[in-house]
């Protein structure tokens, strides 16, 4: 089941102010990044994350997730209505992950 506008919106309205935040649809769900780098997505209205070691950390009991069949597992992330805690995630997740590839142009 395809992800509905709503859940983006608040997702989005709640980590207003990261700079970098953006998401992109992908198949009726969307993908979330920061800074060009992905963070997590919105699956079946689920908020899944990357499972870096911030997260692990910040979200010790978090059930992992598959977003979709054959993907890796993500975090499930239940708080979302705290807005401090989803920009703490989401800022710290950014620190963890690597630069993203720079695609060559040809």
């Amino acid at each position: 089941m395809p992800t509905g506008k709503g859940i983006l919106n608040f997702i989005i309205g709640q980590l207003s102010g990261i700079d970098g935040l953006s998401s992109r649809a992908m198949m009726g769900e969307y993908i979330l990044y920061v800074g060009g780098k992905i963070v997590g997505g919105i699956y079946d209205d689920r908020l899944l994350v990357k499972p870096t070691e911030s997260a692990k950390r910040l979200m010790p009991c978090a059930s992992e997730e598959i977003p979709y069949d054959g993907a890796k597992p993500m975090l499930l992330v239940e708080d979302v209505d705290d807005r401090d805690f989803l920009k703490t995630l989401f800022t710290e997740i950014y620190a963890d992950l690597p630069a993203p590839k720079v695609k060559n142009k040809r």
